[in-house]
């Protein structure tokens, strides 16, 4: 799992960004740094306090030269969907990738295989494509999240 050192996988993917269906690819997140962050599944009992974390700091991280993406293996639609129906998801501005394939998830090495859906990590990449911090949070299905994430 040591991903630190590594250039980010090739990929293309389909996104849900400001409105819009738009396509990200490993090249088009080159030139500035980016922030990779994978959540197992849209519209489960998984907590989406991380991503509206990370929308709320979105602004701040902009005036940075910081891109965000979240990643999971849900498609684009299913972003889109989320987005429109829950009111912490809806304050994300940055792509939202749709990773149904799970190219982009194993490339990061954060798959689990058996459900098809990621561990939680978060990726610093820099503007090369080489990833320069790495946190994985590995875990097994839990039941019930709840706010102050235990």
């Amino acid at each position: 799992m040591a991903q630190i050192g590594k250039t980010i996988p090739e990929f293309k993917a389909q996104a849900f960004h400001n409105g819009e269906f738009v396509e990200v690819t490993s090249e088009s997140v080159k030139g500035k740094w980016s922030i990779f962050l994978f959540y197992p599944r849209d519209f489960t009992f998984v907590c989406p306090t991380e991503l509206e974390d990370m929308a709320n700091q979105y602004e701040e991280l902009q005036k940075l030269g910081v891109e965000v993406y979240s990643v999971s293996t849900d498609t684009h639609f299913s972003h889109k969907a989320w987005h429109d129906s829950s009111e912490a998801i809806g304050k994300i501005k940055f792509p939202m990738l749709g990773d149904q394939t799970g190219i982009i998830t194993r490339g990061f090495d954060v798959m689990i295989e058996e459900d098809h859906m990621a561990h939680r990590g978060t990726f610093l990449a820099d503007p090369d494509g080489v990833i320069q911090v790495a946190q994985i949070h590995l875990w097994r299905h839990r039941t019930k999240c709840k706010r102050d994430g235990t």
